[in-house]
């Protein structure tokens, strides 16, 4: 817990055990941490280069821990300003690099990044880098970076980056996919499945992209794209095939299952109560049905519609015809 402030595991345990009793010596002490005395005893002299820990003036050998409130205050201020220092640079440096790239040469707006090694270290920091939302292709075997090699996914989801990905069907077959897949749709991530995917790509909010370069030789090669109208092209083909791919679920037994790719008559009587005006607990009490379940439906149409919000939905909805369909018999 206070690896933030620079105390690795065993100095955390040192110090613990010290806040506990009072004063010890080493021995003592290396007794409670199961530690020899050297390992104890040079734990101990970090703790003292860090304010954390002192020997014992009234008691010649022994070891005494310094009151936690004004230590750890002391290395929590000392962070905080490294912190904030790191902070104004990190500004500085991103000043500099707009004005540079106020007015970018065409050879800055596209990088080629050549070796595996490159091209997974590349792909991670952009996912790392993403603030709101990243786009993924997914086809086929990969390329650099396996799914559980991709760390940075799952952290960049922690962090609240929404995720959108597209994958092939092939990719279902392969090892661990159906593992990583049920992991993404368990983090909130939105998947959807199409029979073919046309590359392999990624978009980190809509400001840099990254897709395979395709090449005879036998190192992996892949294009980064900056603001340009090329990134503004791919990120209208990650949409395009965002649209015609079919939301993905997995059941119980971990088996992909396709949504339909069209609403039932339910849904469209729901669609159409909801565009003459009536609220979510009209058309509940109109059709007989649960509130929940007419909000589940709702959210349902606006998967299949690739949509975010209701407005969108409706524009949609007549747009695909959805609106001048009879229910089926």
């Amino acid at each position: 817990m206070l690896t933030a402030i620079g105390l690795d595991d065993r100095h955390e345990a040192a110090y613990r055990a010290l806040v506990a009793v009072g004063a010890a010596d080493v021995a003592d002490l290396a007794r409670r941490l199961t530690l020899g005395v050297q390992d104890t005893e040079r734990a101990l002299q970090g703790l003292e280069r860090q304010g954390l820990a002192a020997r014992s003036s009234a008691r010649p050998g022994r070891w005494v821990a310094a009151p936690p409130a004004v230590a750890l205050g002391a290395l929590l201020t000392r962070q905080r300003h490294e912190l904030e220092r790191a902070e104004l640079a990190a500004a500085l440096l991103a000043r500099e690099y707009r004005a540079a790239a106020a007015e970018p040469a065409v050879h800055d707006l596209v990088e080629v990044v050549t070796g595996a090694s490159a091209v997974a270290q590349r792909f991670l920091q952009l996912q790392l880098g993403a603030a709101e939302e990243v786009c993924a292709l997914v086809t086929g075997a990969p390329v650099a970076v396996t799914a559980p090699e991709n760390e940075a996914e799952e952290q960049a989801a922690g962090r609240g980056v929404r995720y959108r990905v597209v994958v092939e069907r092939a990719v279902l077959d392969l090892p661990q996919a159906l593992g990583g897949l049920t992991e993404a749709l368990g983090r909130g991530e939105r998947v959807r499945m199409a029979d073919r995917v046309p590359t392999k790509l990624v978009v980190a909010d809509r400001s840099l992209a990254m897709v395979p370069l395709t090449s005879h030789s036998a190192e992996p090669a892949a294009l980064v794209v900056h603001a340009s109208g090329l990134l503004e092209l791919l990120a209208g083909l990650f949409e395009s095939v965002w649209r015609e791919a079919l939301p993905l679920r997995l059941n119980t037994d971990g088996a992909a299952e396709e949504v339909p790719d069209g609403p039932d008559g339910t849904d469209l009587e729901v669609l159409s109560l909801l565009l003459a005006g009536l609220t979510d607990a009209s058309v509940a009490k109109h059709l007989d049905l649960g509130l929940r379940t007419v909000q589940r439906r709702v959210k349902r149409l606006m998967e299949l519609a690739g949509v975010t919000t209701r407005l969108q939905l409706g524009w949609h909805a007549y747009e695909r015809g959805w609106v001048t369909r009879g229910r089926p018999d």
